[in-house]
């Protein structure tokens, strides 16, 4: 353990529990029996582990079940936590018995804390103690035998440490977390009183008993706040004071790692299929010390987490968890340390870049300067034009420095590395560089390994997978009105945080990259649409489309008065004015003064009067709420698009220009902000009328390229469904011809046609007979036949879903056709609504996910024809299924050719299942559509 050995170290076993199972995504054995926590957790003890196979001082502790004294205080202890999550209860039992056959003792107390009972022992120890945890409680147990280690990022805090942290030393953290509360143990502490002022106050007045006969020196709000709450502290104090002197019938001195029952290892590791430590025992090794590769929950025999060398899914680095290796960040200010490290970059394979700008928006972001690091922990800065303290040595021109870089950053060789390269890429652009060799980007490596977590940037992204809380931007420059331009920040705090962006970003290529290799299908959905994609984005972006202000503000007149009509027409049905846009108001019209039935309750238990809601009394056949509906919809629109939109005219373009997010959903689908393309309607007038807002240059017209029912298509394939596939090879109207399966006849009636329609597209995505009944109109047990006799003409389809589901529950997943994963965790959720609602994700996913995939694929080929001749043409949107050109006049049917060409054969031969492009011209969307 080099400096951190110790008589005794003691781990949270509880704490690194819950950060195993929300670090890792949904691993399984074959069997389904979840196995993330599991191997997170082994992995993290195995980085405590000495070299001693015997002996070691070692425990790990674990809540027990059941009420807490705690409790007994205060009924609302952690009353708002949920229960402990299935997937994560039934890995308990498991891990433990692991830890038993590790030899290494594992301990739980009823009627108290996993705190507790680690403070208790480390009290009683009669060496130095180190205490692994994530639990900022335990600061208060730190003292000069006593440390807390966080292992995910190898940071020690001794009593110096904890001052820095926190700002009060360890005899003070009780009287500042009472000060402060805890959200998570739902303990109040006062109002309005944050870290900063706790520490603050204790720093003047010592202890919180002083600060509490010194409450009225305290002005203002906050002042008014603590007094209110002063008879509230003792129990916040009693609450998250951790006990030390419980009786326990253990003492440290026996707390030593026995020898490991390799028999019952080897039992478990099979069981659990953590291959690579089973590997070794069976090879005779008989190294614990090894960490486990845990299955994938894939196919049998397949495997998932880190490569070899590399770092595990949590972050924990076999020779560095417990040594945070020292970082070298330097400020490069004179051209002979440029000419030094433009020869390290010349010479690397790849490197990381990541630019400083004052703007986020990549139309008008102003470079700042120029973060590169080749190795991890070293990196340089090159700060261009800053003027805060410490900048008054002479600085590089950003003339200088670009001239210098542009053929590194034109050059295909060096390979980049970036985070979001796609906003460097664009603003290069703006400054007359094309950055070449684009080959590695962090945000897209974690979405395609883990496309369900909720975010990618590089912050969550370091402290999930590297255990490092990086500096961000706020933290550094301020929020708000009172922000400091980033040029403005002192620059040896500047440096830092730009070197740290572009090491941080380099070490996560290391962690990730090497389990994207792992996985190969992975690893060519990343290097054959999710990179090649970046660059059309940036593109598409800056080109930007045209739009007509003059249109949509006078649609925005005809929004307001038709608002106003159904306001006028609500109010009339209601018997009295009132706010449309107010939920309490609306609450009190439909369901006190008109007594319409109460569909769902709000968590405070109040009537919602949420969209599903109002639709479901709407299908009822009730008026006032479908004029609500209608309200909301025309407001959301006028404030959205018509008025927003002439807004965002860009003043040296004249056109708009959005930004597209590869890495948001799920599914793989592109999403759009500033301003979101992708939900405009297409069905309704009004939206219709936005649609031919958009409008194409003098001498140019809109082209509209819509694949044709390109989710049918996947589905007919998928399920190798004779009738489906027969109606698309024969170029059938597959929505005729369901309802002529359905209904009989030849010639079904257009009603027929929507009903089938309303099937064909319902089932994809899982809809029940109670859906489909409220959809069609008709009663559920009608539905529910149309349903029945809809598998029964297409057998195929019904065997496709039983296999998905099938395949979810043994996987933890589902995949598209090009090998995209879908996570869908609560598959095995013993709530029945989450579980069928992954039933139903689990059965549209690989459909709307293959969707995704097949145009992204036909935009980079696409792509490929234009750049050409790009005069001809040029990519100006995409929205779904759908690509927007502006062709010029003379061109229209050879780029129509090659479109359509390229978008056919997007599928690389994957489908049998020929793919439809229809193709539409217009000097508007509208008309082109």
């Amino acid at each position: 353990m080099g400096e951190h050995d110790a008589k005794l170290v003691l781990i949270d076993g509880s704490s690194y529990l819950y950060r195993a199972y929300y670090a890792l995504p949904p691993l399984s054995n074959r069997d389904g029996e979840p196995t993330g926590a599991l191997y997170g957790v082994l992995n993290m003890v195995r980085s405590l582990l000495s070299d001693e196979v015997e002996g070691q001082q070692i425990a790990v502790v674990f809540d027990a079940p059941g009420r807490t004294f705690r409790d007994d205080l205060f009924e609302q202890y952690k009353a708002q936590r949920p229960a402990m999550p299935e997937e994560l209860r039934v890995q308990c039992a498991p891990l433990k018995a692991i830890l038993a056959a590790l030899g290494i003792p594992v301990l739980e107390v009823p009627g108290v804390e996993a705190d507790d009972v680690i403070g208790t022992l480390a009290r009683r120890a009669s060496g130095p103690v180190v205490i692994s945890t994530m639990d900022k409680d335990m600061a208060q147990l730190v003292d000069a035998h006593t440390t807390l280690l966080n292992t995910m990022s190898g940071k020690q805090l001794d009593c110096a440490g904890v001052e820095e942290k926190f700002g009060v030393p360890p005899a003070a953290i009780v009287d500042y977390l009472a000060l402060v509360g805890d959200s998570s143990d739902n303990i109040p502490g006062v109002p309005k009183v944050g870290p900063k002022t706790a520490a603050k106050w204790l720093q003047h007045y010592g202890d919180l008993a002083t600060l509490q006969a010194h409450a009225d020196e305290i002005r203002g709000k906050v002042g008014e706040s603590l007094r209110a709450h002063l008879d509230a502290l003792p129990l916040a104090q009693e609450l998250v004071t951790i006990r030390c002197d419980l009786e326990l019938d253990v003492i440290p001195d026996v707390l030593r790692r026995s020898k490991p029952d390799l028999e019952q290892l080897r039992a478990l590791y099979r069981r659990y299929e953590l291959r690579r430590w089973l590997a070794e025992l069976d090879a005779g090794d008989g190294s614990e010390q090894a960490v486990p590769e845990p299955a994938a929950s894939s196919e049998p025999g397949a495997t998932t987490g880190a490569a070899p060398g590399s770092t595990s899914p949590l972050g924990v680095a076999p020779d560095s968890a417990t040594t945070p290796t020292p970082v070298d960040y330097l400020c490069v200010v004179d051209e002979a340390t440029l000419a030094q490290w433009y020869e390290q970059l010349a010479a690397a394979e790849a490197f990381s870049f990541d630019l400083e700008t004052d703007s986020l928006v990549y139309m008008d972001a102003a470079i700042v300067g120029v973060a590169v690091a080749v190795e991890p922990h070293r990196a340089a800065y090159i700060p261009l034009g800053h003027r805060g303290a410490g900048s008054e040595a002479q600085q590089l021109t950003l003339e200088q420095v670009l001239t210098k870089l542009r053929p590194l950053l034109e050059a295909e060789t060096p390979r980049k590395i970036g985070q979001n390269l796609k906003y460097d890429m664009s603003v290069l652009a703006r400054y007359g560089i094309e950055l070449r060799g684009i080959a590695y980007d962090t945000m897209l490596e974690s979405y395609v390994l883990d496309a369900g977590a909720s975010r990618h940037d590089m912050d969550s992204l370091a402290e999930r997978h590297l255990g490092v809380t990086t500096t961000s931007y706020e933290a550094l420059c301020g929020k708000g009105a009172k922000q400091t331009p980033f040029a403005e920040i002192d620059l040896a705090a500047a440096t830092a945080y730009a070197a740290e962006d572009a090491d941080i970003t380099l070490r996560l290529h290391h962690h990730l990259y090497p389990r994207l290799c792992a996985e190969p299908p992975l690893l060519q959905l990343f290097s054959e649409i999710e990179m090649p994609l970046l660059p059309v984005l940036s593109r598409m972006e800056r080109t930007g489309v045209r739009i007509d202000p003059q249109r949509l503000q006078a649609q925005s007149h005809e929004l307001a008065a038709r608002m106003g009509e159904v306001e006028a027409a609500a109010h009339a049905l209601a018997g009295e004015p009132f706010n449309l846009s107010s939920p309490r108001q609306i609450q009190a019209i439909l369901f006190e003064r008109m007594g319409l039935p109460v569909v769902q309750r709000t968590p405070k238990g109040q009537p919602s009067t949420a969209e599903a809601v109002l639709e479901e009394l709407q299908a009822q056949g009730h008026e006032l709420p479908r004029l609500l509906l209608e309200h909301r919809g025309l407001a959301k629109l006028k404030s959205t698009y018509t008025d927003k939109l002439p807004g965002l005219i860009h003043p040296r373009t004249q056109r708009v220009h959005t930004s597209y997010h590869q890495a948001v959903a799920a599914t793989g689908r592109l999403s759009s902000t500033a301003p979101n393309l992708q939900n405009i309607p297409v069905r309704s007038d009004a939206g219709r009328e936005i649609r031919k807002a958009f409008i194409a240059e003098p001498g140019y017209v809109l082209m509209s390229a819509d694949y044709s029912q390109i989710e049918l298509r996947i589905m007919a394939h998928l399920s190798q469904d004779l009738s489906l596939c027969q109606a698309f090879a024969v170029g059938e109207d597959v929505h005729r011809r369901t309802a002529a399966e359905l209904f009989g006849g030849e010639q079904p009636t257009d009603a027929q046609r929507r009903a089938a329609k309303a099937i064909n597209f319902g089932l994809m995505y899982g809809m029940s007979a109670w859906g489909l009944a409220r959809q069609l109109g008709i009663q559920r047990d009608q539905a529910q036949h149309y349903i029945d006799c809809y598998f029964d003409r297409y057998p195929g389809v019904r065997a496709l879903m039983t296999q998905t589901r099938e395949q979810a529950r043994s996987r933890g997943y589902v995949e598209t056709l090009f090998g995209r994963r879908l996570y869908v965790p609560e598959i095995h959720s013993r709530n029945r609504q989450r579980r069928e609602y992954a039933e139903r994700t689990a059965i549209n996913a690989p459909l709307q996910g293959s969707a995704a995939d097949l145009i992204k694929r036909a935009m980079i080929d696409v792509d490929r024809v234009l750049q050409a001749h790009p005069e001809e043409a040029r990519l100006v949107m995409q929205v779904h299924d759908e690509l927007v050109l502006e062709v010029a006049e003379g061109h229209v049917d050879a780029v129509t050719a090659q479109v359509c060409r390229a978008m056919q054969q997007a599928d690389r031969g994957a489908l049998n299942v020929a793919l439809e492009v229809e193709v539409g011209y217009g000097e508007n969307w509208q008309e082109a559509h």
